[in-house]
């Protein structure tokens, strides 16, 4: 079970780290929509690094949100980009 949990925690990391890199290096985007999902996610991880400090309930209530907000949020990007794509639309 042990390594089921730890997979999927694997899982959402690579996940949120692919989107908030995929939104930064879109040029065509206003500087702080490309790196808001890059902060967030830096936020993310630096709260679930307090775990190692014995403080779990900021890691709890602060990381899982933000990884949520920067998947939503990038996905968000992610698509509109293609829909602009497929519109035929300039991107940049």
């Amino acid at each position: 079970m042990l390594i089921a949990i730890a997979a999927v925690g694997i899982t959402v990391f690579c996940l949120t780290l692919w989107c908030s890199l995929t939104v930064a290096r879109m040029q065509d985007l206003p500087a702080w929509r490309r790196y808001l999902p890059l902060s967030l996610f830096l936020i993310a991880l630096s709260a679930s690094l307090l775990r190692a400090f014995d403080i779990p309930q900021i890691a709890n209530a602060i990381a899982f949100p933000l990884n949520l907000a920067v998947v939503v949020t990038s996905l968000s990007e992610i698509r509109a980009r293609q829909s602009r794509n497929r519109a035929g639309l300039p991107t940049g």
